[in-house]
């Protein structure tokens, strides 16, 4: 019985090396819990804001540039973008309150309502580009298998939204850094299986949250290439990351609207 117990093992451990797979894969808890931990090292729990520079470009070689102003406010779930360049469009902002986004248009005076799936100034970002991430609240975890990116060990991990779940994109690919536990990578794609956008992470910054009383870890920069429009790209660069308590009223139309007066 020893030996047949032996045999059998021999050629598991056999099979795993020619495949080149790991037998210590991750089991549906320890992915759940993987994901959780992706969610809270980008939670501050309390508010959030930076400034950010989105720069995008389109296959025929034309560019946009702007920069702008994001708050949060993890504990409400409320988000805010706030367009301060260029000067045509100054004042523009995105609202997310009681799980609605709103865009205003400053030289119209008025507010529209948006998907999940909006554009972000016609660029390749998205709200949740920008937002505290809910990936274990939205979506139910796979894992897939261990890799190598680049020089990167990393957990490759499929995520499916749970019914009825408000989200971008229905089915999301992570690969995340083994050692680390941050973003590398990021795919998301439709429920026919096309593939829609690819995200990477070059870096990440370690700050700390007094109002979580640990570490948040927010990154430093965000390439998204749009894989339908082919040539299409957005580099984000996030900086003066700021975690100290935001004015009580900001997160309103009215507060947006007064900053383009």
């Amino acid at each position: 019985m020893l030996r047949m117990k032996t045999v059998t093992l021999g050629m598991t451990l056999s099979v795993a090396l020619l495949s080149g797979k790991a037998l210590a894969a991750l089991d549906e808890a320890q992915t759940k819990e993987l994901i959780k931990l992706v969610d809270e090292r980008q939670r501050a729990t309390g508010d959030y804001a930076s400034v950010v520079f989105i720069d995008q470009k389109e296959k025929d070689g034309s560019t946009k540039a702007f920069e702008a102003r994001v708050y949060r406010r993890d504990a409400d779930d409320k988000w805010m973008i706030l367009f301060t360049k260029p000067k045509a469009e100054a004042g523009k902002g995105y609202l997310r309150v009681e799980k609605n986004l709103f865009l205003y248009e400053p030289s119209l005076g008025k507010w529209e309502r948006q998907t999940e799936r909006a554009s972000i100034a016609g660029t390749n970002s998205r709200r949740d580009d920008f937002d505290e991430s809910r990936l274990a609240i939205e979506y139910d975890a796979k894992f897939i298998g261990d890799e190598k990116l680049g020089k990167f060990p990393v957990h490759r991990v499929k995520l499916t939204a749970k019914p009825n779940a408000d989200v971008a994109s229905p089915i999301v690919e992570l690969w995340v850094d083994q050692e680390s536990k941050n973003i590398l990578k990021r795919q998301e794609s439709a429920l026919s299986g096309k593939l829609l956008r690819t995200t990477y992470y070059p870096g990440w910054d370690k700050m700390f949250s007094k109002s979580k009383g640990s570490d948040v870890y927010v990154p430093k920069e965000i390439r998204v290439f749009d894989e339908v429009e082919k040539g299409n790209s957005t580099t984000v660069v996030l900086r003066d990351v700021k975690l100290d308590p935001l004015d009580a009223n900001m997160f309103t139309k009215a507060w947006l609207e007064s900053q383009s007066r």
